[in-house]
């Protein structure tokens, strides 16, 4: 009735069974987690890392999320794309995780960069927030008293978890994951997802730019940096004057304007309310079955 998916629940179930290992044998956390000193000849952490919750709080947060979201992006996206998507930032956000405790290492000589197991889905939900963006921005979602539009979502988040990285010594770890999990899904969305509709990658729209995370009041500070992004993903292709794409030698790349991510967006709330419609109308039937069953007795 709740519209998960099954490859949704299958992840759970990973989600599941990697806490139940890591708290019945604790030393599998030594193999599984990423530990920078480790992970040399043990690789495979850069990987597994992403699906290990150390702790029952994780667990429910990470499931709840890969529930609730999947089911908004995996219809939109399809299966595979959904499934590449997980892999490709849970495995770019470990790797950039350590290479930033090496980098900390070197630069403190405090060995706790090195030896401090790391893990968790927190990546990856972080670049679910990024798909919301880039395929609902405008849809709202309550949170408490305050509606939010999805657009806000992934800044929101990492504001939050900048802000208890300073009172809450154990998230410095959790910061650096969804730091690097909103960078990456951003880099994978913007310049490198394929299009399944018309074969052409990324989406070079202005309302899913570098700056669009930012406040309009620090906008012209990071433009400059947004463009570098362009010219170092993008190789010869760059932003056209009047903000319509990827253009090489003044002409427009075919698909990259943002007429068609504008239509995108468009399929992707459209499939959400047919979804919903869906839903409601199921509910309706359910009902309706238990009146009739009701009534014969």
């Amino acid at each position: 009735m709740l519209g998960f998916t099954k490859l949704c629940k299958g992840l759970s179930a990973v989600l599941i069974v990697g806490h139940i290992v890591v708290q019945l044998v604790p030393p599998s956390l030594n193999y599984l987690a990423l530990i920078p000193a480790r992970t040399i000849p043990f690789a495979w952490n850069l990987v597994t890392a992403g699906y290990i919750e150390q702790t029952i709080y994780g667990v429910v947060v990470s499931i709840l999320g890969l529930l609730f979201i999947g089911k908004q992006l995996e219809p939109i996206w399809g299966s595979k794309e959904f499934l590449k998507f997980i892999f490709v930032v849970n495995f770019l956000t470990s790797v950039f995780v350590f290479i930033t405790a090496i980098a900390m290492y070197y630069a403190t000589r405090l060995e706790t960069y090195l030896y401090m197991p790391m893990s968790g889905f927190q990546g990856v939900l972080a670049g679910f927030l990024v798909g919301l963006k880039q395929i609902l921005p405008n849809q709202e979602l309550s949170l408490g008293i305050a509606r939010i539009k999805a657009k806000w979502l992934p800044s929101i988040m990492i504001v939050v978890s900048i802000t208890a990285s300073f009172f809450i010594a154990d998230s410095a770890a959790d910061l650096s994951m969804i730091l690097f999990g909103s960078y990456m899904s951003w880099i994978y969305l913007r310049f490198f997802q394929t299009k399944p509709e018309t074969s052409f990658k990324g989406d070079p729209s202005d309302e899913f730019s570098f700056n669009s995370f930012f406040p309009e009041i620090v906008r012209p500070v990071v433009n400059p940096l947004s463009s570098i992004f362009h010219r170092l993903f993008c190789g010869r292709s760059s932003t056209s004057d009047d903000g319509n794409g990827y253009v090489v030698g003044g002409i427009p790349l075919p698909g990259s304007d943002p007429i068609e991510a504008s239509r995108r967006r468009e399929r992707g709330a459209r499939a959400l309310e047919e979804r919903l419609a869906a839903e409601r109308l199921a509910d309706s039937k359910n009902v309706e079955e238990l009146h009739d069953a009701a009534e014969k007795v």
